[in-house]
């Protein structure tokens, strides 16, 4: 098997929309801070304010196309393909991503996510709870779906898990993307939908489990490691050396994006914590085997 830390060579992956954003929005910093420039004189400069430097920094908005012109007179930047390149990218991050045909099911919180989630090249993942999303089964999926939204339509249950379903898309190209989850072992006994669904879902995950740009790991109930305090926790590594690591982590009612180093390392000894505690990905089938045989 190979290293699944190992991610797809950057040539042949493209980078989309968000991640776009955050390279663009990073150059844009970075030219601001060598002029020793303040957020707020820049903001005044496009008509607007410090907080919205920030988020065009952060690659958390769109951008206007004056804006970052304007941008690159203050910051001094003179050279038309240099000035030209920049509002090249920052155009292209404009464009809107597959997800905005669920916008009446996506919380603005997690509509970061996803852009993120389409751009890495590796997605490692710990849940407690559940299967994660990427590896579910539609019925699954459905039923972890109503169990959240018990009040909601038929019509909005069945958009949020095309949602889900559509989301997975990307384990169809193992050339530019990889998962790696470590599951908990109590999310494989919680009979989500029950026994049939259940049954499915884990034939399922070690359908996946095979692939080879897919691993599974499982923590067993009997381990020492025990990740205390922590939910899941989805860390995403990008093909673009200029980005780095996002660390995401959902709540009840919205989600956490880290990016600062001091942020994101503790959840990286984390997970690499796990991946050396838990059983070796060549044992993920036998374990879900035992688990079904005794359903």
């Amino acid at each position: 098997m190979s290293d699944p830390t190992d991610i797809p060579d950057r040539d042949s992956l493209q980078p989309g929309p968000t991640a776009l954003r955050i390279l663009v929005g990073a150059q844009l910093r970075r030219l601001r801070e060598s002029r020793k420039i303040s957020r707020e004189k820049a903001g005044y400069t496009i008509r607007g304010s410090h907080s919205k430097i920030s988020r065009m920094e952060g690659g958390r908005c769109g951008f206007k196309l004056r804006d970052v012109a304007d941008l690159l007179t203050l910051y001094g930047v003179a050279d038309d393909t240099e000035r030209q390149a920049l509002l090249v990218l920052a155009e292209q991050a404009n464009a809107p991503g597959w997800w905005q045909d669920y916008r009446d099911v996506i919380p603005d919180w997690f509509e970061a996510y996803l852009g993120l989630e389409q751009d890495a090249a590796l997605i490692r993942t710990h849940e407690i709870q559940f299967v994660p999303g990427l590896l579910q089964t539609e019925d699954y999926a459905r039923a972890v779906v109503v169990q959240g939204h018990k009040d909601e339509p038929a019509e909005l249950i069945e958009h949020r898990v095309e949602l889900r379903m559509r989301r997975q898309s990307i384990l169809s190209e193992p050339a530019t993307h990889k998962v790696w989850a470590i599951l908990d072992e109590a999310a494989l006994h919680r009979r989500v939908g029950g026994a049939t669904v259940m049954r499915d879902q884990l034939r399922h995950l070690a359908e996946q489990a095979e692939l080879p740009h897919v691993t599974v790991q499982v923590v067993p109930f009997g381990s020492d490691t025990v990740a205390g305090g922590v939910g899941p926790v989805t860390i995403l590594r990008f093909a673009q050396a200029e980005l780095d690591d996002v660390v995401y982590l959902e709540h009840l009612a919205g989600a956490q994006y880290l990016t600062k180093d001091s942020e994101v390392r503790p959840y990286q000894h984390l997970m690499n914590e796990l991946s050396v505690q838990a059983p070796p990905p060549s044992e993920t089938p036998e374990i879900l085997r035992q688990i079904m045989a005794a359903m």
